[in-house]
């Protein structure tokens, strides 16, 4: 795993509960800044059994990936379910509000 990996893994694993961050915020941080989608790719390569609090990971808009949705179930995905839980409230359009949420280190 890269340094960058590395890296990601680490500023991710400080989000607080109740908060999130964008891939670009976590990219820049991380010392590169144009690569929020490697950010993605971190994530998904997180060694098993880590944990990793991914569902506190946005994009810019406050928009969460559907790639988890539940089945049955397709305006609730685990990655909602887990930011609810910790108290997250999401806009009627469905976002996060990073004015509210977003932390910044």
């Amino acid at each position: 795993m890269g340094d960058f990996f590395k890296r990601v893994h680490g500023i991710v694993a400080m989000i607080p509960a109740g908060s999130v961050m964008t891939y670009g915020q976590i990219a820049a941080i991380a010392g590169n800044p144009r690569a929020s989608r490697a950010v993605g790719y971190a994530l998904r390569s997180a060694p098993s059994g880590a944990e990793m609090p991914w569902h506190r990971v946005v994009n810019s808009k406050g928009e969460i990936s559907l790639r988890n949705t539940l089945q049955g179930d397709d305006d609730r995905c685990l990655q909602r379910i887990l930011l609810e839980s910790e108290g997250i409230v999401f806009t009627k359009s469905g976002k996060v509000d990073l004015k509210i949420h977003q932390v910044r280190f």
